[in-house]
């Protein structure tokens, strides 16, 4: 699933391809993708509303529109392509967006995970999410203290989306491993130390990850280079490059972790 770097890697590309353009209409080619309105009401809504911005919120894409907020969660397998001239729909495609430059951008979608939300209350969506990891209010300080108000097993708390935005199973492994922390250990016994630690490695990898465009590791998100750089993640079996020791991949919260027993040893 696409992570933070990867949706903001979207958002950065298709602005300049979007921004002034305007909606003339819209195909629905698979209702349960809008999750609201009805396929109905999306295409009426939808038709004539100019993109203003193009941005980021957490994992969801967000198409600022005149009069409303196109929000796009690509989940698994969701991929938002601009296509030119007279497009038919292909195989996959969810959604079709005519434009007024003869484009279309096409939300295609193989496994039918993806959601679309078309609504002038984007809050309704947005406000239970964390804090941006890469904002101000984020700080080592806030990490902390709220790390200490829970008592829950670290890995799965960075990926609940109500405790931090956009962190996914790639980064948190990335960002454990410099850090130093064990996935399996309980959010209330990180020292100040730590989480500082923490604090500074999330902002680090996420950073670096937007700088090299995300990660490429299978046939939907394409063009990144982030994965050639991962210190631990699908690297089971290799040797740690902080001390040498083999990386095992445990299952944490049913996710497939990968840690350095040496570096991340339980304290």
């Amino acid at each position: 699933m696409p992570e933070l770097p990867e949706v903001e890697t979207f958002a950065r590309t298709l602005k300049p391809e979007l921004v002034g353009k305007t909606i003339l209409s819209a195909e629905v080619h698979w209702a349960r993708t809008l999750a609201t309105p009805s396929t109905n009401h999306f295409k009426r809504q939808v038709a004539g509303q100019k993109i203003l911005d193009v941005s980021r919120r957490a994992k969801y894409l967000i198409l600022n529109l005149e009069h409303y907020s196109l929000l796009i969660h690509l989940r698994m397998s969701g991929d938002l392509i601009i296509r030119e001239g007279k497009i038919k729909a292909e195989k996959h495609d969810r959604i079709l967006l005519h434009l007024s430059d003869h484009t279309v951008l096409a939300f295609n979608d193989t496994r039918k995970f993806g959601r679309v939300w078309l609504t002038d209350k984007p809050e309704t969506i947005l406000g239970k999410l964390g804090p941006e990891p890469l904002e101000k209010n984020f700080t080592s300080q806030w990490l902390y203290e709220n790390l200490l108000n829970r008592k829950r097993l670290l890995k799965p708390l960075l990926l609940d989306q109500t405790f931090i935005a956009g962190l996914g199973n790639i980064y948190t492994d990335e960002c454990l491993h410099i850090a130093q922390l064990h996935p399996l250990a309980l959010s209330n016994t990180v020292t100040q130390e730590k989480a500082g630690a923490l604090h500074k490695a999330i902002r680090t990898v996420l950073k670096e990850g937007i700088r090299r465009n995300g990660a490429s590791i299978d046939w939907v998100y394409r063009g990144g280079e982030f994965q050639n750089h991962f210190r631990v993640y699908g690297r089971d079996g290799e040797a740690c490059p902080v001390c040498g020791t083999i990386i095992q991949k445990l299952t944490v919260g049913q996710r497939g972790t990968h840690i350095c027993p040496v570096c991340q040893h339980m304290r």
